[in-house]
């Protein structure tokens, strides 16, 4: 048996306390994958992210979330250089712009470290034929090395090896100096903990304010947090439950998602999503258009630290499919701002700013907890809480209305609902949902 408490967690960086992150998958957003003519780093493409920096605070995100920006073959997630700037997004000068226009907007910048394999070009997997050393960065040996799940052109790396440690510990202080905030950790599950807990202390030495997200998608989360040294993880299992159980009209799932989400909370604050650059568009996912708006509800009112996919407070479609060029469809390119909506993505981009707001409000939602106060397949009322902080969530995805008795509690959010009601009782349409604030002496 593993015990989460066997091992202390580093202290989070305060400024994670308010963190709100606005995730783009940069290759795709500037048009520079797929592309049929490869752009060269003349055209400066990843200075087009920052164009959209205004409408991320406009959002009411607080941090820009990238995805791969170092040298790679295709995807970026076939590194060839962890110090070089995607030559197809632009140059040094070009991050260190990106840089500055974050920070002086008062945005912190992740960024994507992928640390657990690398591309065919990576110029130590090109020597393995001629140097035993660079042989030893692989699992394997030559011509039956490693690759992850099943991707040819992904070797993975010998985590055992201490020059592989050294390297990874060198390549995070580089960017870390150069003024990024943090890493999201990639196939963060593929790797033993036992390299991250030898790793991440060392960067922590010389950036102690740096935030470490290891991404995660199976197994005991608390665990392997604990054990790897991570101050967070991506919430998979919440990610799921959203959407399977609008769909399924079942809340028995999201209930039980919760409660383990719970018993996260208790050691470390979990990276919440409804989409992101590896899955399917939430407003395509979700076969009722309407329940998208229960989905961010429901995001934006539980516990952790919120990630919005860029696309998705429009209401951007995209279907991820299992095959060459499957995630295409998910990362768009972006033109400049703004972009020209319907009267939908108009409505969602409304809803994604006052819920965000409402986050913002209320800062304690980082670290609440939630109960059920009333569970049925196509109904569910929970309680957010956080000592005497606490709202109330009512969600309807029946066809027939939802009647909520409630002593005294104020609506501040709803499909339909009258801004800042003091009630008794709350009926919540079919395919609704309703935000309260439970009064005093409720």
């Amino acid at each position: 048996m593993t015990f989460v408490t066997a091992r202390r967690l580093p202290a989070v960086p305060s400024w994670v306390d308010h963190a709100i992150w606005w995730q783009v998958y940069p290759l795709g957003f500037a048009g520079a994958f797929p592309a049929e003519q490869p752009p060269g780093p003349g055209e400066h493409r990843l200075r087009r992210i920052t164009e959209w920096f205004d409408h991320a605070i406009a959002l009411g995100a607080s941090g820009i979330a990238l995805g791969p920006i170092f040298a790679s073959r295709t995807h970026g997630y076939d590194t060839t250089d962890h110090y070089r700037i995607d030559p197809r997004l632009g140059d040094d000068d070009d991050f260190d712009y990106l840089l500055s226009e974050a920070h002086r907007r008062g945005l912190r910048v992740l960024l994507d470290g992928v640390f657990n394999h690398v591309g065919v070009d990576f110029p130590r997997y090109r020597e393995v034929l001629q140097d035993g050393a660079s042989a030893g960065w692989f699992h394997g040996r030559p011509g039956h090395f490693h690759v992850f799940e099943g991707h040819g052109d992904l070797i993975t790396l010998n985590h055992d090896n201490p020059e592989v440690a050294d390297y990874t510990v060198d390549v995070m202080r580089y960017w870390l100096r150069r003024g990024a905030d943090g890493w999201r950790l990639d196939a963060a599950y593929a790797v033993s903990p036992r390299f991250w807990a030898g790793v991440l202390p060392r960067v922590r030495e010389t950036h102690p304010d740096a935030w470490f997200l290891g991404e995660l998608i199976h197994g005991d989360y608390a665990a392997m947090v604990a054990e790897a040294r991570f101050d967070s993880a991506t919430q998979y299992e919440l990610w799921k439950a959203i959407w399977s159980s609008l769909n399924d009209g079942n809340f028995y799932e999201l209930d039980w998602a919760l409660q383990r989400h719970n018993t996260f909370l208790a050691s470390f604050a979990p990276l919440t999503f409804i989409g992101n650059h590896d899955v399917t568009r939430i407003a395509s996912q979700l076969e009722n258009p309407e329940h998208v708006a229960l989905a961010l509800a429901i995001q934006m009112t539980v516990g952790g630290i919120p990630s919005v996919y860029a696309g998705d407070e429009f209401g951007y479609q995209g279907v991820k499919e299992e095959r060459f060029g499957g995630d295409d469809a998910v990362r768009p390119k972006f033109g400049s701002p703004p972009v020209p909506v319907d009267e939908r993505g108009a409505r969602l981009w409304s809803l994604h700013q006052y819920l965000i707001g409402l986050r913002r409000r209320h800062p304690w939602l980082r670290a609440a907890s939630t109960t059920a106060l009333r569970l049925e397949n196509r109904h569910y009322v929970y309680q957010t809480r956080c000592g005497d902080d606490a709202l109330i969530v009512a969600l309807n995805i029946d066809d027939m209305p939802l009647q909520v008795d409630i002593s005294r509690a104020e609506v501040i959010a709803g499909s339909g609902a009258p801004a800042q009601e003091v009630v008794d009782a709350v009926v919540v349409e079919p395919h609704g949902w309703r935000i309260l604030r439970p009064l005093e002496g409720a």
